[in-house]
C-alpha cells in the first residue's frame, strides 16, 4: 500500500465550524544516522520515517482563551501550558495569521510520552492543522511545512506522514515509496528518555573512543521498502542512537531480544527511545508476538500497529458548526 503525505489543507470542503477533530500518527526510525553536532547545536541527520497506526486524536474548539487538556496515554505527566508542543503550535499559527490563540485544544493519546515516536511532535502538527481547518486559513502545504519545522525537527513528518528520508535536523524530506503494509509491535518501556539526553550520551560514548554499532547506507532500506519486503527490511533496520538508548535505560537490551525470540523478523529503538519497535512478518504474526511480550511482561505496555499511514488528517465527521 502506498501511501502519500496529506496536506492538511482542506478548509474548503467544510462550511464555517467550531470545533475540528484531527487524527495523527506515531513515527518510527526504521533507519537513523547520526552525523557530528552542529552549530546551532543540532546533530546532522539522515533517517527513514515510518508513520505507524498509533495516532493522537487532536480536537480543536473556538475558545475565549486559549486552553489545552489531555487524556489518555501520559497525560499525569505532560505540561498543559506554554511548555508543551502543542500549545506553542497554537500561538504560532495565531501569531502567522495575525489573531489572538483563542482556541481550546483537547488531545487523546496514544502514542507514548518521551517514547521516541514522536508524541507531542505529532500533537503539534494536528493543532496546525486543525486550527488551518476550523478558521478556514487555506495556509498551503509548504506554509504549514515552514510553520511545522519552526516547532521542532519531527513536527513536519507528522504532517507529511507515509514513509520518508529526512535529512538536516531531520525536517527536510522526500517521499519515499512502499510498496505493501508493514507490521510491528510496539513495546513501551516503563520510563520514558529524554531526546537530549539520548544525543548527549552518544556524544559522550562516541568521545570515548568506544567501537559502536553504525548505521550503512540507506539506499538498501529504501529498495526493502520498495519492494515491500519485510524479511529483507528486517536485516537493514539500524538506529545510531540505540547504544546510547541501552547505555540509559539497559532493560532495553532484554526487550529487544525478547522480541526476537517471540518471533519477530528483527527489532529496533525507535528514535531516542525507549520504544522498541518489531517488525513481524505478517498481521497474525505481530498478534501472536504482542501476546507473547504482553504475557513477559515486556515494559509498562504493547501495543500492534501497521504502516504506512496518512499524516495528520482532519477527521470529516468530526467537523461541527459553531
Amino acid at each position: 500500500m502506498g501511501v502519500t503525505a496529506s496536506d492538511g489543507n482542506a478548509a474548503t470542503e467544510w462550511s464555517p465550524t467550531g470545533s475540528v477533530t484531527v487524527r495523527v500518527p506515531g513515527k518510527l526510525n526504521l533507519y537513523l544516522a547520526v552525523g557530528d553536532c552542529r552549530d546551532d547545536g543540532y546533530h546532522e541527520l539522515t533517517t527513514v520515517f515510518h508513520a505507524v497506526s498509533l495516532v493522537d486524536e487532536v480536537t480543536v474548539r473556538d475558545a475565549d482563551v486559549l486552553s489545552l487538556r489531555v487524556s489518555g496515554e501520559g497525560a499525569d505527566v505532560l505540561p498543559t501550558d506554554e511548555r508543551n508542543l502543542a500549545w506553542q503550535a497554537a500561538e504560532l499559527m495565531a501569531e502567522y495569521v495575525g489573531r489572538a490563540p483563542d482556541v481550546a485544544i483537547s488531545i487523546d493519546k496514544s502514542i507514548p510520552v518521551a517514547g521516541g515516536m514522536a508524541g507531542g511532535s505529532a500533537d503539534a502538527a494536528a493543532v496546525l492543522v486543525g486550527m488551518n481547518v476550523l478558521w478556514e486559513l487555506g495556509v498551503p502545504r509548504r506554509d504549514l511545512h515552514s510553520l511545522a519545522a519552526r516547532l521542532g525537527s519531527d513536527v513536519p513528518f507528522a504532517l507529511h506522514g507515509g514513509t520518508a528520508l529526512g535529512t538536516g535536523r531531520g525536517e527536510e524530506l522526500a517521499t519515499v515509496l512502499t510498496r505493501e503494509t508493514f507490521h510491528w509491535v510496539l513495546a513501551f518501556a516503563d520510563r520514558g528518555l529524554s531526546t537530549p539526553a539520548v544525543f548527549k550520551e552518544l556524544d559522550r560514548l562516541r568521545d570515548t573512543g568506544r567501537k559502536l554499532p553504525e548505521s550503512g547506507d540507506p539506499e538498501p532500506v529504501l529498495a526493502a521498502l520498495a519492494a515491500g519486503d519485510p524479511q529483507r527490511l528486517a536485516g537493514l533496520l539500524g538506529n545510531d542512537l540505540q547504544a546510547a538508548a541501552i547505555s540509559l535505560n539497559p532493560d532495553l537490551r532484554r526487550t529487544l531480544r525478547a522480541g526476537v525470540e517471540a518471533g519477530a523478523l528483527a527489532g529496533v529503538v525507535s528514535g531516542s527511545g525507549p520504544t522498541c519497535a518489531f517488525l513481524c512478518s505478517s498481521a497474525q504474526s505481530a498478534a501472536d508476538v504482542a501476546v507473547e511480550l504482553s504475557a513477559l511482561g515486556a515494559g509498562r505496555a504493547v501495543r500492534v500497529a501497521s504502516g504506512p499511514v496518512y499524516g495528520a488528517r482532519v477527521v470529516p465527521s468530526s467537523v461541527s458548526g459553531a
